[in-house]
């Protein structure tokens, strides 16, 4: 049983965000793991307590990258939406460069993903003044020989944490975020069953590339 003492809260983590090494440029923190991990709450939490703590910070999601239903669909691709080639990976490598090499004031679009519309958004939030980035998706650790196209990553990232969650939570997770999206429960169970946990098992080979490896417990996280 893990003890209350061995969880870190939110706050706790975002203590451990440095500043960026040379100043005027952003600190990127890429925040991988399977789908249903939670990525983007702990994403955005860690901005809300930086921001009180007087720092700028944005969350830049990997999801806008989603390719377009239209374009995924003339692949025959849309049933596997979300897999490593759903994505546009180059367009996602370009932009992080961009936030990279950018300093502070410059501004650098960034697409969202809107789930009411199943669709990407160019621009949806525009990366300015925030000198902290935190990057969220599944696929930051993948090598070209997992998945073709996204190596570059890593190493664009000052720093990567991987999140991770026990299978059945995953699951679960996954079929509310499906049903409630639209699906029936049956086309939920094989949306999940037939892609979302292979993404996961893909995910999970590259966990050992991680800085750090964090599991939510209940209102904490546990390291390791």
């Amino acid at each position: 049983m893990t003890s209350t003492s061995d969880l870190l809260s939110v706050r706790d983590l975002a203590r451990r965000v440095p500043a960026a090494g040379v100043p005027g440029q952003r600190y990127l923190l890429g925040i991988a793991g399977p789908p249903g991990a939670g990525k983007s709450t702990l994403a955005q939490g860690l901005c809300a307590e930086l921001a009180r703590a007087g720092r700028r910070a944005v969350v830049a999601p990997m999801d806008g990258y989603h390719l377009r239903n239209s374009a995924l669909r003339a692949r025959g691709a849309l049933a596997r939406k979300g897999e490593p080639d759903t994505f546009d990976a180059a367009g996602f490598v370009a932009d992080l460069r961009a936030l990279r090499r950018s300093r502070i004031g410059e501004p650098v679009p960034w697409p969202l993903f809107d789930r009411a519309i199943d669709e990407p958004t160019e621009a949806g939030v525009v990366v300015r003044d925030e000198d902290i980035v935190v990057v969220e998706g599944n696929y930051l650790l993948l090598t070209d020989t997992e998945a073709p196209g996204w190596a570059a990553v890593r190493g664009l990232l000052d720093a990567c944490w991987y999140l991770d969650a026990p299978r059945e939570v995953l699951t679960e997770r996954l079929l509310h975020r499906h049903t409630v999206g639209g699906r029936t429960p049956a086309q939920a169970k094989v949306k999940v069953t037939d892609s979302d946990l292979r993404n996961a098992d893909l995910v999970a080979g590259s966990r050992p590339r991680a800085d750090q490896v964090l599991t939510a417990d209940g209102e904490g996280y546990r390291i390791g």
